[in-house]
């Protein structure tokens, strides 16, 4: 905070106002889905808008995770999500790297093709990329998710990464190579410690993406053992009534691997996401 801003009481004030309401609005949802989920079933809608439960239960969670198939599906999401981070930052890392080093024939028009590729409606691609997983055999299977987020998380991840590349002077990996390294020596030994700040943005980015995805694990899963969690999610709703108070423990529960994981890299994500602001 500015010397400025310390000495004007009021302007000091309004920040901090700004930043309560924002944290209200922002993180409000998050405690009302907590909310809910402790409250009796009996209660959820005699209570109506209380800000608190009057009576707490933890028999919501209890039902979800011994009573119902939710710690399949948390499975399931955290493999199809671990997976499809892992893969998609090692080719966005490797397709980042090429863009930002080398200047080759083509090279603008694969840009161009990957920028193409994001402008598309999921809704519009839907039946025909569930021909083509048909037709390899893999509907209901875990892998055909990873292939899929892959594919349509790959083109934002490359520029991401490419972002990063280019924050590393060319000079570092030259002085290298005088010094007796090949470029892939390089490139371990000088550039890649250098872009662990966004490789942690590009998992972090990549990990959201694919653990609350919904379409198309709603499209390409329908048995119950493969299913992801988000799909999971509808089971709680049936034909006349919606277990909310199940449905709300089970979205606490799936916020734990999220929060565990961007604890992980939240060093890295920072560095990462503000790196080009402080480099230019």
């Amino acid at each position: 905070m500015s010397d400025a801003t310390r000495r004007n009481p009021i302007l000091m004030m309004g920040k901090f106002a700004a930043i309560t309401f924002y944290l209200t609005f922002a993180l409000f949802p998050l405690y009302w889905l907590l909310k809910i989920a402790l409250t009796p079933d009996r209660l959820i809608f005699t209570e109506g808008t209380n800000l608190a439960p009057s009576e707490i239960t933890f028999s919501n969670f209890a039902s979800v995770l011994f009573k119902t198939d939710f710690l399949s599906y948390f499975g399931n999401s955290l493999i199809v999500s671990l997976g499809t981070a892992a893969v998609t930052t090692v080719i966005a890392a490797g397709a980042g790297y090429a863009f930002s080093r080398f200047h080759f024939s083509g090279k603008k028009i694969i840009i161009a093709v990957m920028l193409i590729t994001q402008m598309f409606p999921l809704l519009m691609i839907i039946a025909p990329i569930y021909k083509i997983i048909a037709s390899f055999g893999l509907l209901n299977s875990l892998s055909s998710l990873i292939i899929v987020y892959t594919a349509f998380n790959i083109p934002f991840a490359t520029f991401l990464m490419q972002s990063f590349f280019d924050g590393i002077p060319k000079d570092l990996e030259e002085a290298a190579m005088m010094d007796g390294c090949t470029r892939f020596q390089a490139l371990r030994k000088v550039v890649i410690p250098l872009t662990l700040p966004g490789l942690g943005a590009t998992l972090g980015f990549v990990f959201t993406a694919a653990w609350s995805e919904l379409l198309f694990a709603l499209m390409l899963i329908s048995k119950n053992d493969t299913m992801t969690f988000p799909v999971g999610l509808l089971t709680f709703v049936s034909k006349f009534s919606v277990d909310w108070g199940q449905m709300m423990a089970a979205g606490v529960l799936a916020l734990i691997p999220s929060c565990l994981f961007f604890i992980f890299i939240q060093r890295y994500l920072v560095q990462g996401l503000t790196s080009g602001a402080v480099k230019g």
